[in-house]
């Protein structure tokens, strides 16, 4: 098992929610409800487009694919920050559940079917979505416009899939494969299948999860086991 995996520590609980702050506020802030969330980065993304038509001039086919590499984009975003810093490892002696990786993360693994954790609060990921407005401001100029839409409506869907595969039953069509790969990082590899919206960057680095342990995890302990 990888060295920077750390989030699971004991069989997940499907029942109950953990305490990650005993300041009534801040703990708080750490949940969120999944509408909440989709409806404000809905919104922002068509606002963007907007004003990079009617404002910025540029033209339907300009903004389409625009929108589409921005969401190819956060795909690849998607899986390094899962990676890398959800799943680093704790200093030695470190008291893993003081950590950042699991107040923001490791939680999750714990109780993975808990709805109000199952995004990341709207404050936080507004503020983030700040910081890539500027950077990608700084990189490409007015494109941002077309690219930061399909990048946040990459998140709103990324975060859509997550909710689902998490409270849903597995459905009967080519979408499983999502339910599959993600339950094989929660109770089998959780140091492999690091992709939540699309498996593609797990197969370009080589940590899509071993056969075997797919195939069990599909008896459906992912969604059917309640203890």
């Amino acid at each position: 098992m990888s060295d920077t995996t750390h989030t699971k520590r004991h069989r997940p609980k499907h029942k109950g929610s953990a305490t990650l702050f005993k300041n009534p506020f801040l703990e708080k802030l750490t949940k969120t409800h999944i509408a909440l969330p989709l409806s404000i980065f809905t919104v922002i993304s068509v606002a963007l487009i907007y004003y990079g038509i009617i404002e910025k001039g540029f033209t339907t086919p300009q903004i389409i694919l625009l929108f589409f590499a921005g969401m190819f984009v956060f795909t690849f975003i998607e899986y390094i920050v899962h990676r890398y810093l959800y799943h680093i490892k704790p200093h030695e002696h470190q008291d893993e559940t003081d950590t950042f990786s699991y107040k923001v993360h490791g939680v999750h693994h714990d109780y993975p079917k808990d709805k109000q954790r199952l995004a990341m609060p709207p404050i936080i990921a507004l503020v983030l979505a700040t910081f890539f407005f500027i950077l990608y401001r700084a990189i490409m100029g007015d494109f941002v416009f077309g690219f930061l839409a399909g990048f946040l409506m990459g998140y709103t869907i990324y975060l859509c899939i997550h909710y689902s595969v998490h409270i849903f039953t597995v459905p009967d069509n080519f979408l499983k494969t999502l339910w599959h790969h993600h339950a094989v990082h929660h109770y089998r590899q959780p140091d492999r299948a690091f992709g939540v919206s699309s498996p593609l960057w797990d197969y370009i680095f080589g940590t899509m999860p071993n056969l075997i342990n797919q195939e069990n995890t599909k008896s459906g302990e992912f969604i059917d086991d309640n203890k």
